[in-house]
């Protein structure tokens, strides 16, 4: 039976032997039955008639009529390549009358099968010999009947089996009259679910016909998969539109019940997972999404509440993300995705156990180089699957019972090991480094806070305009360096003050609010000025704040290296929390629950954007399990503790805008950059050496260009954007639900014209690419070496209220109390071994403009703009070649200075520094 709901013609009132379905052969002819007014069956027949077999499938009838001779239906059969007419009736009293009419052709299907543990193995077939069940499904309907035309046969012959893949075959025999074919339905007869690849169709003049397939097809799952050719939904062929509509409604699901790892739903949630509060109450995270909190939506697991807890989903090992998204099976084993949970269930737990004493600090800086020279013996560490782990992280001696997890030197710490402790270095950094995102210029003075003065204490900065002038050595005054744009700041006072007196009830942590000035020099390099850290009121207590600079004695440099300490454990959370999960991973999720719930496959928006999501539902999945939950790497690493996720909540409600993500505008609203339409992206940058920038614009301007090539292919006129109920809805969804907590904010582009929709799609291309690689790939290269990005200060500055032991202890030993402010042996080692597979490109990285989808293919104008699109982006590798060898630009060249490569497209696999993939991957 086809399915469930098929309307079976009684088999047997077929007096026949049942032959081999669809076998070829000279003596033989292969019938399908046409204008079916019942619904098919796989009812078989063969007869013989003067001496020749009359074989095939009896699937449909044109006039099912009952008589006393039984039902009788007409098909067409073939002979010699030539179509006839056969009549068949159930008593056998009538004789086929075979009359030659039409031409036929011979139509061979090929089908690529990826190898996985379940799909492997010679036996890959039912009994009966059947793997895949085919139907070939007509772009048009029957204009006879308007019903779908369709031509049904078995994939049962394995041709060829290399390379991890089975290629199957199928012959069909599909008379002219027939047309096009725009869709195959496929049903794996097979008992274990099989990932299709591709379906060829060759032997049509018109040439082959291909499917891109590459989803899991699950047992006795009936799907439907559309031709490389793409329709807007007012396109689509009449043959076609149900089954768009069907397989749309099958993805979106029913909203109930729990989803199961071989699904394939797309649905939406809040992200009330992040907790454990059954396994303990200090585990409990308030829920993130909805008007306490607001907050993107993630994909719906179903899970039931946890026990303790109603509005938190109960935890599980495994989180549910829809079977196509989920990390292939077919991957080589040194696939780093494995490697990071083999990290982080196995590896992690192992070095917690083996530095028993969490707030261990590092006794000297010599220590920490160890972990690069010697590295750190751990017990039992050679009973993990070391072949999943990367050969750079762990090493193992022969005929030792331990391992010793010993760390590659970072590329900042091989090219200068001191670079951490200059200025020039930490000023550089914000331009050049792993978290370009957050500088800004001063346009306003003085400095003042927007939080209640009653709770937080006196707004206005106590960095005032005479110590500014002192520090730029009289150069000019505060007014005149405002006026020529030469002040600039890292701002992280309001953000984390609210914050501060909360995470310092925790253990072996402190948190300031902390404002970072630097001043533009004459020779284009920033230099820091001053840096202020607050604490609110507390335990009436007054507000305090204490402003630190560069200059003066041996004490207030050593303060001076205290204060940069924790601003950069302020700048390495808030890049993490926002400008690396919130702004990437966080909200790009909804992007594509959108998409895969309101653009069918075949709409050319969906073959556009789907590159660019592959894998990202996963990452976040995994993250949610053990990076950003409760109790996880995050929390226990970074400086605002338990406290991060609800953070990066406040900054998403108080900050985040969609139109603000694309690159142009973002520099713009940070004073980064003004419009100028005489300069090259229509834009002055600021600062002129701003690496992140001036190669972000090369590569977002490609990307802009690609996207309105192909837009204005599909979209010639701005009324066929409004009419497109998919896209329309695609990205009502978007704003509505996945960003529902921010539905109604007048900034929400309108997708009115192709302009339009070329700003929406550059966006999210940008976010997923080069955005994402501008913040994700130098992780370890910048934060490998912690003292150049501690994660998290555990202690307070020396001078906030001090006794007299701890001010002693300050000017005796300042090396010694430093290192006990750095991360702890625990939290560094845990933070680098995630932060080196998080910067790891894997084998099987996917880059930006190197695969041409096969629906561009066939398409001239598409294929010719994304080969355009592929030769700038070859171009943009030889402009950051040549950036990073002038000396001029001293922000990317110089003795020991890193050169800036993150946005560079192409790189090999493993830590590299460079490489711009499609999608959020690792």
């Amino acid at each position: 039976m086809l399915n469930a709901s098929s309307q079976s013609i009684n088999k047997a009132s077929f007096p026949f032997s049942l032959p081999k379905p669809l076998v070829g052969g000279n003596n033989q002819i292969h019938a399908y039955l046409k204008n079916s007014s019942v619904r098919p069956s796989l009812s078989a027949f063969s007869s013989r008639k003067h001496g020749l077999l009359v074989s095939g499938y009896v699937s449909t009838t044109t006039r099912a009529r009952r008589a006393r001779t039984g039902v009788r239906a007409s098909a067409v059969v073939t002979t010699n390549n030539k179509a006839a007419t056969v009549e068949i009736a159930t008593n056998n009293k009538a004789s086929p009358a075979v009359t030659p009419t039409l031409p036929l052709t011979k139509v061979t299907a090929t089908i690529i099968v990826m190898l996985s543990d379940s799909t492997s193995g010679a036996s890959n077939q039912d009994p009966l010999g059947q793997t895949l069940y085919l139907e070939l499904i007509g772009a048009e309907l029957d204009p006879k009947t308007d019903t779908e035309k369709i031509i049904k046969g078995y994939a049962s012959r394995r041709v060829k089996e290399e390379d991890g893949k089975v290629t199957y075959e199928a012959k069909f025999v599909v008379p002219t009259s027939f047309g096009v074919v725009g869709a195959v339905g496929v049903i794996n007869k097979y008992s274990n679910e099989m990932y299709l690849e591709e379906i060829v169709l060759q032997g049509f003049t018109t040439g082959a016909v291909h499917f891109n397939c590459n989803s899991w097809v699950q047992p006795n799952d009936k799907r439907t998969f559309f031709s490389n050719k793409s329709y807007l939904p007012s396109q689509t062929p009449s043959g076609l539109k149900q089954r768009r509509l069907r397989e749309l409604a099958n993805l979106r699901g029913h909203g109930t019940g729990e989803r199961k790892p071989s699904d394939r739903v797309y649905d939406y949630d809040t992200y009330n997972d992040l907790g454990d509060p059954d396994s303990d109450p200090d585990l409990k995270r308030p829920v993130l999404g909805g008007e306490a909190h607001p907050y993107p939506r993630r994909c719906r697991t179903g899970r039931g509440p946890s026990d303790t807890d109603p509005l938190s989903e109960k935890r599980a090992k495994d989180v549910y993300v829809p079977r196509d998204e989920q990390f292939s099976e077919v991957k080589e084993k040194g696939f780093q995705a494995k490697s990071l949970l083999t990290v982080l269930r196995s590896v992690i737990p192992t070095i917690e156990d083996k530095l028993a004493d969490a707030e261990l600090s590092f006794p000297y800086f010599t220590a920490i180089d160890s972990l690069f020279d010697v590295g750190l013996i751990v017990p039992g560490l050679d009973n993990i699957v070391t072949h999943l782990l990367p050969e750079r992280l762990i090493k193992i001696k022969d005929k030792i019972e331990n391992a010793f997890l010993r760390f590659e030197r970072p590329d900042l710490f091989k090219r200068d090991r001191f670079a951490w402790s200059s200025d020039e270095e930490f000023a550089r950094q914000t331009l050049a480094g792993l978290n370009p995102l957050s500088i800004k210029l001063v346009k306003e003075w003085p400095l003042r806070s927007e939080l209640d003065e009653h709770t937080y204490g006196p707004a206005e900065s106590a960095i005032t305009a005479e110590l500014v002038e002192r520090e730029m050595k009289g150069s000019m005054n505060v007014e005149q360096a405002i006026e020529k744009k030469r002040l600039f700041i890292l701002d992280y006072h309001d953000a984390f003050l609210p914050y501060v007196n909360r995470v310092r009830e925790e253990e072996g942590s402190a948190l300031y609010g902390s404002r970072t000035l630097f001043f533009l020099a004459d020779d284009g390099m920033l230099r820091p000025l001053a840096i202020e850290l607050t604490r609110p009121p507390y335990d009436r207590k007054p507000q305090w704040k204490q402003v630190f600079t560069p200059s003066g004695d041996s004490t207030s440099i050593w303060l001076w290296r205290f204060a940069k300490a924790h601003v950069l454990a302020h700048d390495a959370g808030y890049h993490q929390l926002i400008s690396h999960w919130l702004r990437t991973h966080c909200c790009m999720e909804p992007y594509i629950i959108a998409a895969n719930r309101q653009l069918s496959a075949m709409h050319p928006i969906y073959r556009l954007l789907h590159p660019h999501f592959r894998y990202t539902m996963q990452i976040n999945a995994n993250a949610r399990e053990q990076l950003i939950n409760a109790g996880g790497i995050i929390e226990t690493t970074f400086s605002p503790g338990k406290y991060c996720m609800e953070i990066s909540s406040v900054v998403y409600d108080a900050a985040w805008r969609f139109d603000l993500e694309a690159l142009p505008a973002d520099l713009i609203s940070r004073g980064m950059a003004v419009e100028n339409r005489s300069k090259p992206h229509g834009l002055e940058l600021t600062i002129k050496d701003y690496p992140y920038a001036s190669d972000g614009l090369i590569l977002w301007d490609a990307i802009k260009q690609w996207v309105e090539d192909y837009v204005n292919h599909y979209y010639p006129e701005a009324s066929l954007v409004r009419s497109d109920s998919e896209l329309q809805a695609w990205w009502e969804e978007v704003r509505t639900v996945g960003h529902g907590d921010k539905k109604d904010e007048p900034w929400w582009p309108i997708l009115s014209t192709p302009e339009d929709l070329v700003q929406t799609l550059t966006t999210i291309i940008w976010v997923a690419s080069g955005h994402h690689a501008a913040v994700n790939f130098g992780q370890y290269p910048y934060a490998g070496y912690f003292p150049n990005r501690p994660t998290i200060a555990r202690t307070k500055m020396p001078s906030e209220n001090p006794t007299d032991d701890e001010w002693e202890l300050f000017l005796e030993n300042p090396e010694s109390v430093l290192l006990h402010c750095f991360p702890s042996q625990i939290q560094a080692t845990k933070v680098m071994a995630t932060l080196d597979l998080l910067s790891t490109h894997s084998i099987d990285e996917e880059y930006l403009g190197q695969k041409l989808h096969p629906a561009w293919e066939k398409e001239p104008a598409i294929k010719a703009a994304f080969e355009k699109f592929a030769g700038r982006l070859m171009e943009l590798e030889g402009t950051i070649d040549a950036r990073n060898n002038n000396y001029h630009l001293k922000n990317r060249n110089g003795a020991g200075v890193l050169p800036y490569e993150l946005l560079k497209p192409t790189s090999e696999p493993g830590v590299t520094g460079k490489g711009v993939p499609n999608s959020i991957s690792i």
